[in-house]
């Protein structure tokens, strides 16, 4: 019985092609309705080559009719599945949104090669369609990133079926430190890995201090204070399972006398920031807390002081600081001139500075 019903659907479906050659624009956009309604009603039932049938009488109905009818057919059929695929990407392609936005947010039946196009190409609300996707693949957040205004930017890294790339990330952290409602989309995120979290909350924390500052300037040192201990709670409250389990890994070598410098530096070349900052922790005797103050800082001095008391040679701490820029998003730094800052450094001047960064731990703590 379904057999002859799929049959009858496709001859229908031939003939109203034919009819077509000749009918008016009135006489469009009716069959087109009529065509739509028979494949949405059966649209399970239909075989591989029905779908092209359909695909192809489709292709010829939405001619020079008007864009109201495309927007209603896009709409339609943007939530099927099983939708013909060449209209499902003709209608993705139109300029006008209003035919384009459903199926860009909604049809799985548009290819990534497609989707990535338009987003390269078309208008910012075509951006704005895609960002809302049930799933987005690295390679497309990448373009709404890049190319996306503010409106589209928000909107995908408020999409939980966004996958970031990490120099998605790092461009988005960079601008949160001028945008304090994308700061509050991307620290929202559970995917948000911890030493961006970090440098986002640090980030905020400084943007806040100066607005309370410059409102109660007699409460700077106040001000100051309770920021700095909002920021160490936060920064608590971030602690995530990954986290956790890389300290517990980075403990059990470091117990078991496997943690060197040559193992730290694996770390950094990997990109594996909280295995790094709780190995060179470890290996400069301070806690991992104070390491990780020392580690997010905008400055490079920070990982030198740590890498020094470490006994750590300079192509070791090359490659934590190199980690570090590549997480971070900073600009490339003069890697000759920390070479020779580094090899000019004495332990006793880093040991002395470290003491000043474990005193204010524990003073913070208290």
């Amino acid at each position: 019985m379904r057999s002859r019903s799929v049959k009858s659907s496709a001859s229908l479906l031939e003939e109203l092609q034919t009819a077509l050659a000749h009918g008016t624009v009135a006489r469009r956009v009716e069959t087109l309705r009529r065509v739509t309604d028979l494949f949405v009603g059966n649209a399970v039932d239909y075989s591989d080559e029905h779908i092209r049938v359909f695909d192809d009488v489709f292709q010829c109905l939405i001619e020079r009719i008007e864009t109201s009818a495309k927007a209603l057919l896009a709409d339609r059929l943007a939530p099927i599945n099983a939708a013909p695929p060449q209209i499902i990407r003709t209608l993705a392609l139109d300029d006008v949104i209003e035919v384009a936005g459903p199926v860009l947010s909604k049809s799985e039946r548009l290819d990534e090669t497609t989707l990535i196009d338009i987003a390269r190409n078309k208008s910012q609300a075509h951006l704005k369609a895609i960002s809302l996707r049930r799933v987005l693949s690295e390679a497309l957040t990448d373009v709404l990133v890049t190319r996306g205004n503010e409106d589209v930017v928000q909107s995908t890294v408020s999409n939980p079926g966004a996958k970031l790339s990490e120099d998605s990330l790092a461009e988005l952290v960079t601008r949160a430190e001028r945008d304090d409602d994308l700061a509050a989309c991307i620290g929202l995120r559970p995917d948000l890995p911890r030493h961006h979290y970090l440098k986002l909350v640090a980030k905020a924390s400084l943007s806040v201090r100066r607005k309370l500052e410059a409102a109660h300037p007699e409460l700077a040192a106040e001000v100051s204070s309770v920021v700095q201990e909002a920021t160490q709670r936060v920064r608590a409250a971030a602690m995530t399972r990954q986290t956790e389990m890389a300290r517990a890994l980075v403990k059990s070598l470091h117990d078991d006398g496997r943690l060197n410098e040559s193992q730290i530096a694996t770390f950094a070349e990997q990109g594996k920031f909280d295995e790094t900052n709780a190995g060179l922790a470890a290996l400069a005797g301070v806690a991992v807390e104070t390491a990780e103050n020392m580690m997010i800082e905008s400055r490079t001095e920070g990982v030198m002081i740590l890498a020094k008391v470490a006994g750590m040679q300079w192509s070791s701490v090359r490659a934590i600081i190199a980690m570090r820029e590549k997480l971070s998003g900073g600009s490339q730094t003069d890697m000759l001139s920390l070479r020779d800052t580094y090899e000019a450094l004495r332990s006793s001047t880093a040991q002395q500075v470290l003491r000043f960064h474990r005193m204010q731990g524990t003073t913070s703590a208290a």
